[in-house]
């Protein structure tokens, strides 16, 4: 779980400083830069398992052959900023397995990651230049300290006490020295700290540990790698899985058949999955009786069906696809497996204005709910989308929301614009930055235009008591007045 990204130097976030929680809706125009943050959280991920280059190309507009590494670092005029620097603190899963399957046991599960990269000009014929190591740290972040570095809402007892835990440690998992230009990687289980120079590596050194000398650093490593921007396709949502298709959505929606059918054998009747899924699905579509998966024996294929309330049977193939995308969704809700931070980017895309509170229960069913002991029903996920669509912002809970635009900076002489994230006041942000602006009434004009859906969302799983952003008194207030 991603708590807090720190970035300076990538792409249009020359320098912000934003603090997750479970669920974070990010709102704003577009081109304003809401896609970069999404960009930074990937680019960490395949830092996490691949080189350099493989991890910036991985990058949205850096993977076609035109691309260049460069292309990741702020850009103002015809200048490059020289460098990015990255940091993030998380909370990771207490165990995990290596690509081995040795299984590891993090010592401490609040830590922070940091790296800063340089980009260098190829001398060879690729053109795409070069992105060199300047430095790396993991280190560990002292339980004590969870309070005050946790602000959303949640139950100390209930949650955080059970996902923060571990004992102290004042040794760093990794470490720079910067004098001699060495990252050094310090064993868990004693001896000396392996060195690598950090001007010859390819790759992070996050990316090379295993369970046995670093269990905690491999599950940064798992925790890192398992965050992921959901882009659901219809096509890939439509296709049948054969029967050796292993469960599991892929991030475009794949093998929604097969990761169905595995969740419904795996509970059978303890939790009826295809009952559960249908009746998520029945929020956004009154005639829905039934979600079944068909196993055709002579294909060997699993077909997903659905049957309504005239009797009539539909195939994935047949299924409009705001549908399949929320089916898709439903499916992640239920399954403890899906772990990790989930970006998506506008998730109400085919779905009707008026069944916009339902799109977005589901995602704040999908992340962790803080108020209640995490487990099986209760898995440590993370859902972060972007929006600018004002029926969206007037439903999300006010804590919830970030409201990115472009500010105006001054360094050197040079003025530019780059990419700001600003909180409501009086929500949980406030209390980290007290002296900080909250966004400024002025830059919700544009999501009051439109009227709101009359359906209220529902409660969270703990049923709490949540505010949209159209309840707040100023907030109707003003959208009275665009309106007269």
């Amino acid at each position: 779980m991603l708590t807090r990204l720190r970035i300076k130097g990538f792409k249009s976030l020359w320098d912000v400083d934003v603090h997750f929680g479970p669920f974070t809706c990010i709102a704003g125009p577009n081109a304003v830069g809401k896609s970069n943050l999404f960009d930074a959280i990937q680019f960490l991920s395949h830092l996490a398992s691949d080189t350099f280059l493989n991890a910036a190309l991985s990058v949205r507009a850096q993977s076609d052959l035109t691309g260049n590494a460069r292309d990741l670092f702020h850009r103002w005029k015809d200048q490059y900023e020289k460098r990015i620097f990255m940091s993030a603190e998380m909370i990771i899963p207490c165990e995990g397995k290596d690509g081995l399957g040795q299984t590891a046991t993090a010592s401490i599960t609040f830590v922070r990651y940091e790296l800063e990269l340089e980009f260098s000009e190829s001398s060879g014929t690729s053109g795409l230049g070069m992105i060199r190591l300047i430095s790396e740290i993991l280190e560990p972040i002292p339980k004590g300290n969870a309070a005050k570095l946790l602000r959303f809402p949640h139950n100390a007892t209930k949650w955080r006490n059970c996902v923060v835990v571990g004992k102290g440690r004042r040794v760093p998992f990794i470490s720079t020295d910067l004098q001699n230009g060495e990252i050094e990687l310090h064993q868990e289980r004693g001896g000396q700290p392996r060195r690598f120079k950090s001007e010859s590596l390819p790759r992070t050194v996050l990316s090379t540990v295993n369970a046995m000398e670093s269990p905690t650093s491999l599950l940064v490593k798992r925790e890192m790698e398992s965050w992921r921007l959901l882009q659901l396709e219809p096509s890939a949502l439509r296709h049948p899985d054969n029967f050796l298709t292993p469960p599991g959505l892929d991030a475009n929606g794949a093998h929604l058949p097969a990761t169905l059918f595995a969740l419904s054998h795996q509970y059978g009747a303890d939790r009826n999955i295809y009952e559960h899924v249908a009746g998520r699905l029945s929020s956004l579509i009154n005639d829905v009786i039934s979600i079944t998966i068909d196993k055709d024996d002579r294909r060997q294929l699993l077909v997903l069906q659905l049957l309504n309330r005239d009797g009539t049977l539909h195939e994935a193939r047949s299924l409009s696809d705001g549908t399949l995308r929320f089916l898709a969704l439903a499916t992640m809700a239920e399954d403890p497996a899906a772990l990790g931070v989930i970006c998506m980017e506008e998730p109400e895309n085919g779905i009707q204005p008026s069944r916009i509170p339902a799109i977005l229960n589901l995602l704040e069913a999908i992340a962790c709910d803080p108020q209640e002991p995490p487990g099986e029903d209760n898995p440590l996920r993370q859902v972060i989308i972007n929006t600018h669509s004002p029926s969206v912002v007037k439903q999300i809970n006010e804590d919830c929301l970030l409201i990115a635009s472009t500010e105006q900076h001054l360094v050197g002489g040079q003025r530019f614009d780059a990419t700001a994230f600003k909180w409501l006041s009086n929500t949980w942000r406030q209390s980290i930055e007290p002296s900080a602006r909250p966004v400024a009434k002025g830059k919700l004009l544009s999501y009051l235009v439109t009227a709101a859906p009359s359906e209220k969302p529902q409660a969270g799983k703990s049923d709490n008591v949540k505010r949209r952003v159209i309840d707040r008194p100023e907030i109707r207030q003003l959208a009275l007045e665009v309106e007269v």
